[in-house]
């Protein structure tokens, strides 16, 4: 079973989400802010991390920085979700080290094709390694 580091301050939010994935049947791990995410980074690698960009404690900018800075961590792939959709947000969240970009409110069957992509674009690579 897949795992994926859900890191999302808004529990209405992370509840949904995490139903959602739990019904594809992902093992999903909760994280209530930035710290709480980079806590449950060292305790276990998961395949794909979903981060709040807006989160209190340190920011998705911030974790997705110290994820890359990491060499255990450097290649996991995080995606981002914010309410920040203004011209060049996603160009900022690209550049700052996010894999890809989803804002919120999140379109769940967008989501989920998005996982499902990058879940099997890290198994094939895995397996050509």
């Amino acid at each position: 079973m897949k795992k994926i580091l859900l890191a999302e301050d808004n529990p209405v939010n992370r509840e949904l989400i995490r139903e959602i994935l739990g019904d594809c049947e992902y093992d999903v791990i909760e994280a209530c802010d930035g710290q709480e995410a980079l806590d449950k980074l060292a305790e276990s690698t998961p395949d794909l991390v979903l981060l709040d960009i807006q989160m209190p404690v340190l920011d998705g900018y911030a974790v997705v920085q110290r994820i890359r800075d990491n060499p255990q961590l450097s290649k996991l792939r995080v995606i981002a979700l914010t309410a920040y959709a203004m011209r060049g947000d996603r160009e900022r969240a690209l550049a700052a080290g996010f894999d890809d970009y989803m804002t919120k409110p999140i379109d769940l069957t967008t989501l989920t094709s998005k996982i499902k992509q990058f879940l099997e674009t890290e198994t094939v690579s895995a397996q050509e390694a």
